[in-house]
């Protein structure tokens, strides 16, 4: 049995704002209004990401998302161009610097909302074969 995830909800204070610029950064289509009360960004064509506008506390949430190393290239270039500042780890300072401990290429940078996005080329976090 293959469990693929379909869709999750990121809670936003900006809604539109948020999935404009993650729509935008990641270069794939997004919707000021989606089904229901939200603005999704359609990662791939099995992921939705729905954002929600609420003025409930809610804790940062972190996505990763892996992609080609030409992809990489072309992202890191729209982030640089927004203004975007980045870090080579997880935490710690906005140094500008893309980590390439794992083998190939990742960075972190964080969203309005305080939300952690996280780009790499090699994931890290699968399971031993």
């Amino acid at each position: 049995m293959q469990i693929a995830l379909d869709h999750t909800i990121v809670p936003s204070r900006h809604q539109i704002a948020s999935a404009k610029l993650l729509g935008e950064l990641l270069g794939v289509p997004w919707e000021e209004a989606g089904i229901g009360p939200f603005s999704p960004v359609y990662v791939n064509d099995g992921l939705t990401l729905d954002f929600i506008e609420t003025a409930e506390a809610y804790p940062v949430y972190h996505f990763c998302f892996r992609v080609s190393q030409e992809d990489f290239d072309t992202i890191l270039g729209r982030i640089k161009a927004a203004g975007i500042p980045y870090r080579s780890s997880v935490r710690g300072p906005m140094d500008m610097q893309i980590n390439t401990d794992y083998g190939g290429n990742l960075i972190y940078w964080n969203e309005p909302d305080g939300h952690q996005w996280e780009m790499l080329t090699v994931s890290y976090a699968r399971q031993p074969a």
